[in-house]
């Protein structure tokens, strides 16, 4: 059968969690969009929290944390771009989104993706030159050197993402219209099209998706290997505490990026196989967890912004206490 590149599809149907009885899916207080709902809550009050207060306390304008800023810049974007739809699906009963509407968040969906895995690159050369080369650190680690990878961590992926958008927008779509997942992503979109050059348009994606994720990932297993062997060496186990303790909250929001990735490529790989609803609630947990985690990190496992912070509310507290007692 010969296909043409004339697209039939006009809209897409978002399909989401199709083994979820239809008690959970209940308009404003159904468990599923409630939920989804306090996900995005938390992503949004906590990153831009994250992003406010390094912008308004100068104490943390350092280029550690100004690369958790582009982080939570990146997870707010992430979450803004994906979330809303599948909420409204099960808050609304909304479920169409329209053709170019698809492609525009399967976009973003890689595009910040790709963005997120070179920022952690650049987070993970930050902590190797503090750590491996320590006076060398003033030097090459300043906020505009942060600020200028972090610029080509943003800019690098544009081309590549646009041309497999417009490589994809290229194949004819005559089979379903049903996106079997919580948002638009090249796998669920090509899925619905047809012709002789899907494998081709599938595969020339897979290389580039691998180029974004494993040529930072190289970096950073390089990177953070060496920082375990420097500080092994270390003959004084308090130091190595303190070392080690600089650059946890990277390691913790590496692993939470990659580790579930990995477990489910590898696990596709051997055959191991998920059910529909497993399949894409692990999709969504791996994507959308890791940006309302995130912050939680920073505050917490981050011993400068932890410090300020309860500083800021003591003085608070303090200041509270001082005006009831008047």
């Amino acid at each position: 059968m010969t296909y043409t590149n004339e697209t039939q599809t006009k809209d897409f149907f978002i399909l989401g969690f199709p083994g979820l009885l239809p008690q959970y899916h209940g308009p404003y207080y159904g468990p599923v969009s409630a939920t989804l709902f306090v996900m995005y809550l938390a992503i949004a009050l906590g990153n831009t929290f994250i992003l406010t207060f390094i912008f308004y306390e100068k104490s943390l304008q350092k280029p550690t944390y100004l690369v958790f800023c582009h982080l939570a810049l990146n997870d707010l974007a992430f979450g803004t771009v994906t979330l809303p739809k599948i909420i409204s699906k099960y808050w609304l009963d909304n479920s169409i989104i329209s053709f170019y509407g698809c492609f525009a968040q399967m976009f973003f969906v890689h595009y910040l993706g790709a963005a997120h895995s070179f920022i952690l690159l650049v987070m993970a050369l930050d902590r190797f030159i503090a750590i491996c080369i320590p006076l060398r650190y003033p030097v090459l680690i300043t906020n505009k050197a942060i600020l200028l990878l972090c610029a080509l961590a943003w800019f690098m992926p544009v081309s590549l993402m646009l041309s497999i958008v417009l490589h994809t927008l290229t194949l004819p779509f005559c089979k379903s219209n049903v996106i079997v997942q919580c948002y638009c992503d090249h796998i669920s979109i090509t899925s619905q099209a047809c012709g002789e050059d899907v494998q081709t348009v599938q595969v020339a994606t897979l290389c580039m998706a691998m180029f974004c994720l494993l040529l930072p990932l190289a970096f950073i297993l390089f990177s953070y290997f060496s920082i375990i062997v420097i500080i092994l060496k270390m003959s004084n186990a308090e130091g190595r505490y303190k070392t080690l303790a600089t650059c946890t909250p990277q390691i913790f929001i590496t692993c939470l990026f990659y580790l579930p990735r990995c477990f489910v490529y590898v696990a596709n790989t051997v055959g191991f196989s998920f059910s529909l609803d497993v399949r894409i609630l692990l999709v969504l947990l791996y994507s959308v967890f890791p940006a309302a985690v995130n912050p939680v990190i920073y505050c917490f496992k981050t011993k400068d912004i932890k410090e300020t912070l309860m500083n800021k509310l003591r003085k608070t507290k303090i200041g509270v206490q001082i005006k009831l007692s008047h």
